[in-house]
């Protein structure tokens, strides 16, 4: 949920003796005010002018809970000069308004995470949609020279704030951008995954949040590298008796809702954001390491009932926010061949321009999703594209894979489990998510080779490719495994294999590049509201979905599949031993296990890649 500060998009800088140029330099003004909601608490708020408006102009909104103040003195004036988020908008002009949600640095009231709305059902509630409709509507009465439209957008927490800015919006709002927004916290985005609890995630980010309400709060580690510190931590009843002491309440809530009941499914945005009531841009990234889920499922479920074509998506090769920077060209080691968030800004510049200032054409496409592995902006009629045919990828029993299915009757392949030696999900050290030199960001392209040798990661490779593989839309992994314990999880990767000896990037030769990858908690299997154990040594099948992907996977290239049960301390050990909640397990209760992997006729293991035609 984590979101870039204002600072880097804003160059805060006193220009009082230098003249406008349009194309080049757009000069603001700066002032804050409190803003009163319907029940009297004041929310504080940035509005951002330009010094030379010549015309009637739209809000565009941001709200958020990470501090919306700026550096500029009030009244300053400053330039927005950046190749960035801001500055590109800012060429012919908005208002721009920031805000502090409820109960976060300068606001007044309280404030509750990822809170759904209530308004519409409980009578003079208050929620971030109504508190979203009073900041228009005073804006409308108090700000001159507005034309009397607003648009929201934001990335992560305030993308979420952008989504539900936009249901039940008021009349002016014409336009919304959730970019990077949370949808199911239990499912698929920030402290979950499949019921798999995002440990190193949920105990820092919800310490930064509810520690102290006026400011971000780094939780006090008192070493850099924080596999080990994780590990000692133990049973994960630690973090309250020894740390917390019950006084962060998402942590708690965590605690008291170990499987999907009513708290998660009526906090699941999917519960209360049903169509788009006014046009809206979903952006995501492949490589988001926060919030991958919510702009593919949020897109998705608002297609369902989108009468009037205003539900549309952007998806590019991006970790979290990547494309709101002045460069995105690269991620960790993987090249894009452009700078995508320029590409992408200009698009979001043509979409507010249209609905909020009736600028260009309403031709926009259905879904633009950047094409990994070409380097290629592609756009589609419809997402995922209906022109793409599955093909299942099946593991075989001597670690190869191939579109064929298994004729072996007893192929298995074997590894054991410990939780006192867990997978590590990137290259230690593990620093805090966001502390000094923190790789958090890159760790979705990092190269697998680093665990590929461990007897506790299998892994399946094809041989190499004789043509391209152009793999677009939805991956789905269908595991049949068995284990000597009661419970388990299951990791399951598809990887880009490079060439041994890569001609075009000899860095890159045999890099194992993560193209999709989840988690999936067994005792989740059947239901998420009613957990099961595991019979011991019963073969079973997991369905893991493993997202939208776009990629070409080239000539002489491999694709890899690796499986594994642990991925520390990016997800919390599973005992492997069931327990009701494991957020009370003991000592005692962690266990090695073995972990069979079908490989047969009768229980293939197998990926569906939806597989483009090559024209």
């Amino acid at each position: 949920m984590k979101q870039y500060i204002f600072s880097f998009l804003l160059l805060a800088i006193s220009l009082s003796s230098i003249s406008q140029n349009a194309d080049t330099v757009t000069l603001y003004r700066k002032k804050t005010i409190m803003i009163p909601m319907r029940d009297g608490t004041k929310l504080f708020t940035v509005i951002i002018t330009p010094i030379y408006q010549k015309t009637q102009l739209p809000f565009l909104i941001t709200r958020t809970p990470y501090g919306a103040d700026i550096p500029v003195q009030e009244g300053g004036v400053f330039s927005l000069t950046a190749s960035s988020n801001f500055s590109t908008l800012a060429k012919g002009g908005y208002i721009f308004i920031l805000q502090d949600i409820r109960g976060k640095y300068k606001s007044e009231g309280t404030m509750q995470i990822h809170q759904p709305l209530i308004h519409l059902q409980q009578k003079n509630a208050v929620d971030e949609s109504t508190d979203t409709y009073d900041t228009v509507d005073w804006l409308l009465k108090n700000i001159k020279n507005n034309n009397g439209k607003a648009g929201i957008f934001g990335i992560s927490y305030p993308g979420w704030l952008a989504l539900v800015g936009a249901v039940n919006p008021h009349p002016a709002m014409k336009a919304a951008s959730e970019q990077a927004c949370m949808s199911d916290l239990f499912l698929g985005d920030d402290f979950h995954h499949n019921g798999a609890f995002r440990l190193s995630y949920g105990l820092e980010y919800s310490y930064e949040i509810e520690h102290d309400k006026t400011t971000d709060s780094e939780f006090p580690f008192p070493q850099y590298d924080l596999f080990d510190w994780y590990k000692k931590l133990g049973s994960l009843q630690n973090v309250n008796e020894k740390y917390f002491h019950h006084t962060i309440p998402t942590w708690n809530n965590f605690v008291a809702h170990p499987n999907y009941d009513s708290f998660w499914q009526k906090n699941s945005t999917l519960s209360y954001v049903h169509q788009p009531e006014i046009p809206m841009l979903h952006v995501g990234g492949y490589f988001d390491q926060e919030d991958l889920n919510g702009p593919q499922l949020m897109y998705a479920s608002m297609e369902k009932k989108d009468t009037f074509n205003r539900n549309y998506l952007i998806l590019g090769p991006w970790n979290h926010g990547q494309w709101s920077r002045a460069k995105a060209d690269s991620l960790g080691n993987i090249a894009f061949g452009s700078n995508t968030a320029a590409y992408f800004q200009q698009l979001q510049k043509a979409w507010f321009d249209y609905w909020l200032k009736g600028i260009g054409s309403k031709k926009f496409n259905e879904a633009t999703c950047f094409q990994t592995g070409s380097n290629e902006w592609k756009t589609y009629t419809a997402w995922p594209p209906k022109e793409a045919s599955i093909k299942n990828l099946y593991l075989q029993d001597n670690h190869s894979a191939s579109f064929t299915k298994p004729s072996s009757i007893n192929a298995e392949v074997k590894y054991i489990s410990d939780p006192e030696n867990p997978v590590p999900y990137r290259t230690q050290p593990i620093e805090a998510t966001y502390g000094i030199g923190s790789r958090w960001r890159t760790w979705q392209v990092e190269d697998q080779r680093f665990v590929s040798s461990r007897p506790d990661v299998v892994s399946f490779s094809t041989n190499s490719l004789d043509s391209e593989l152009t793999v677009t839309g939805d991956i789905k992994a269908h595991v049949f495994v068995a284990t000597t314990g009661t419970d388990a999880d299951f990791v399951v990767k598809l990887i880009d294999v490079y060439p041994d000896y890569d001609k075009k990037s000899y860095v890159m030769s045999g890099y194992q590049l993560p193209i999709a990858m989840e988690v999936f908690r067994g005792r989740f299997r059947n239901s998420f509201e009613k957990p099961e154990p595991f019979t011991p040594n019963k073969p079973e099948e997991i369905v893991i979905d493993l997202h939208q992907i776009n990629h070409v996977f080239k000539k002489d290239h491999h694709l890899m599949i690796q499986i594994q049960s642990s991925w520390f301390p990016l997800i919390d050990r599973n005992p492997q031993k069931f327990i009701p909640n494991i957020f009370e397990a003991k000592e005692s209760d962690f266990i090695k296990a073995e972990q069979t992997i079908y490989c047969s006729n009768k229980y293939p293991t197998y990926i569906e890649l939806p597989v483009m035609s090559q024209k």
